[in-house]
């Protein structure tokens, strides 16, 4: 039996496990996919301390390497379901494991436009990670759709790449960091187009361009070959919304100390309800989660 299993290795979950297992306890961290969760896709992190500069994917394998350092076990098994209990049971695709606590970190997801034939040009011009894709768009004309920091840091990625990039965004301001949107002012090639949506997608076998319907039910045409997808993310919390209390957004209630409605269950990272998303929030709440889980550890170990 394992003293806490964690699901997800994104910084949260990652930082969970470093804690865990530097007070001893048995770990194992579950993942659905490839460990770091969304950071991984971050060109440059500017805004986490003592680590100016560091790009997603260094920052993940360090967390990564550390945890698995440290002695924590992980598997790249999907989380299906939660059984709760005195002993608590973890329920994968594949496997079911018992423990003593659970850290839920799942972080959040993409999500879509909800257009027709979105999913159909998914890696034909539609993308939702412009460090990933920006490289086929060189000297070509793309377009952003978002009006938080991602969006804003991936207009001013591919304005390096592409020839010209339209930043489209739903409201009148954009919701990201101040510094940034000065930056955006700087670059010649980036048009931004306030008050609008993307409401159509254009081309057959890939993108050719797309329809932006302003507020007044305007509709105007812009041929890009690319358009990036930044609109924000959805909590990955589905399979877990009979074991604990979720908000009607889809997000696992909790404080500050992470704790569940659920005696012995934490959640850490992005799936929590909280008012700030950033990548020192996460690591903060690993930190919180485990050491709370460690202390629950302890209380019922001694009964």
């Amino acid at each position: 039996m394992w003293d806490i299993i964690i699901i997800g290795a994104g910084p949260a979950g990652l930082t969970a496990a470093i804690y865990a297992r530097r007070a001893r306890k048995k770990v194992l961290v579950l993942e659905a996919n490839s460990y770091g969760g969304q950071i991984i896709n971050a060109q440059d992190i500017d805004n986490y301390p003592a680590a100016p500069h560091i790009n997603g994917y260094e920052f993940a394998s360090n967390c990564y390497n550390q945890a698995t350092e440290l002695g924590a076990e992980i598997k790249f098994e999907k989380a299906i379901n939660i059984i709760s209990g005195d002993i608590k049971k973890v329920v994968t695709t594949s496997n079911s494991y018992e423990t003593k606590t659970i850290i839920i970190a799942t972080g959040c997801g993409i999500r879509k436009l909800g257009l027709d034939r979105e999913d159909e040009l998914l890696g034909k011009g539609v993308s939702y990670c412009a460090i990933c894709d920006g490289a086929f768009f060189k000297g070509k004309e793309v377009a952003v759709v978002g009006g938080g920091n991602t969006a804003i840091e991936d207009a001013l990625y591919l304005s390096d790449i592409a020839s010209k990039v339209y930043l489209i965004h739903r409201r009148d301001s954009f919701r990201g960091e101040d510094i940034s949107v000065a930056d955006l002012n700087k670059k010649d090639n980036i048009e931004i187009i306030y008050n609008s949506n993307v409401t159509k997608l254009i081309g057959d076998k890939k993108l050719e361009g797309i329809d932006v319907t302003d507020k007044n039910g305007v509709i105007k045409k812009i041929e890009v070959s690319g358009l990036f997808i930044a609109i924000g993310r959805v909590p990955e919390n589905a399979n877990f919304t009979k074991v604990v209390n979720i908000d009607d957004n889809g997000y696992i209630i909790a404080g500050e100390d992470c704790k569940t409605n659920v005696d012995g269950i934490f959640v850490a990272g992005d799936s929590r309800v909280k008012m700030l998303r950033q990548l020192v929030t996460a690591t903060s709440d690993g930190a919180n989660a485990a050491t709370n889980a460690i202390k629950y550890i302890g209380r019922r170990d001694n009964v």
